[in-house]
């Protein structure tokens, strides 16, 4: 039979031939669109490098780092919800509840910074729960959930602090080292962001609770049959939200100083959607990593930071966003070979 029979000498091939097949097999390894995000990246820092002398220099990337770091945590459990078919809208009111709470507890309980995390961390908990129960047993579409969401936490940061910012945190030791303290010459913000995307990716990669998420959202007909309980995992993934959305609360209050019910955190689910979906996460579930989604929180961290650098609008930052998560859903339209809606073939 042929499939016995000896390697032909194009597969033994000369030892000059053989770097290309390993080439073509890292780039494999590394995907597609881990590799134009790279360039992209080269690209944005080449470019606003030669506009800027000051751009490459060490404190503007620490700059960059810092300010992508709560960008980056809900990047990452965006592409987890992703990943298993869903989306959160939310997140960016969850931040500024978190927040809120976070600086009003530590007020409250003369200056401890420990209950400030735990209770911000245990809003957290509620508010993810909350989404994933409305969407598995209200049977709300997850979009339409945490769009009343956005609107609903929105609004309860802005009637727990009276629409102000709340607290002053930075006359705390514990506050002002997670906010601009350094460990081994990074921040602890980025740290922060370094643990939790690795312990995301673990999760994802090599466990059965990931396999399971990519099932879930690749077929849940098939999932659900092949016994994972579906609803388990969607409202464990929400309640991850929540408490991944209560940390990167809490490191805007060490940032700023304060409990912020608006600013610094309204638009965050944009920029969390956008790094997800550049970063390779299909928006209809099944496929997306970790890697790629930090690849893309730099991409997006240093096109900002370039803009601002520039003295360019902010408001085209916005345009800015929405292009470029336009452009990810177009790729991911086409590679999967969709036709397009109203379109012939």
């Amino acid at each position: 039979m042929t499939l016995t029979s000896s390697p032909s000498p194009s597969v033994k091939g000369s030892a000059g031939d053989s770097p290309a097949p390993r080439r073509s097999n890292l780039l494999s390894g590394m995907g597609g669109q881990n590799v134009s995000l790279i360039g992209a990246l080269a690209v944005v820092l080449v470019l606003f490098g030669v506009l800027n002398d000051n751009y490459l220099s060490l404190s503007n990337m620490q700059v960059i780092a810092e300010a992508a770091t709560i960008t980056g945590l809900l990047a990452i459990v965006q592409t987890v919800v992703i990943i298993c078919g869903g989306l959160d809208i939310s997140v960016g009111s969850q931040v500024g509840v978190a927040s809120v709470v976070s600086a009003m507890a530590f007020t409250s309980a003369g200056s401890n910074a420990f209950l400030g995390v735990a209770a911000a961390v245990g809003v957290g908990i509620l508010v993810g729960a909350l989404n994933g129960l409305v969407i598995v047993y209200g049977r709300v579409n997850p979009t339409i959930a945490t769009l009343a969401g956005l609107a609903a936490y929105k609004g309860l940061a802005q009637l727990l602090s009276d629409g102000r910012a709340q607290g002053y945190v930075l006359n705390n030791d514990v506050f002002i080292f997670l906010g601009r303290g350094k460990i081994a010459g990074l921040p602890v913000m980025v740290w922060i962001l370094i643990v939790v995307a690795v312990t995301v990716h673990l999760l994802l990669k090599y466990t059965d609770i990931g396999r399971n998420l990519y099932a879930i959202g690749g077929n849940d007909t098939a999932a659900r049959l092949a016994g994972i309980n579906i609803n388990k995992y969607l409202i464990c993934v929400y309640v991850l939200i929540g408490v991944v959305a209560a940390i990167a609360g809490i490191l805007l209050t060490a940032r700023t100083g304060s409990g912020q019910p608006v600013s610094g955190s309204e638009g965050l689910e944009l920029k969390a959607i956008t790094a997800a979906a550049l970063g390779g996460a299909a928006l209809k579930g099944g496929k997306g990593g970790i890697g790629g989604t930090l690849l893309a929180v730099a991409l997006l961290g240093c096109l900002e930071n370039g803009l601002t650098v520039q003295g360019i609008n902010t408001f085209w930052q916005n345009v800015a966003q929405g292009a470029l998560l336009v452009i990810a859903v177009v790729i991911q339209q086409r590679r999967s070979g969709e036709r397009a809606v109203g379109l012939p073939h």
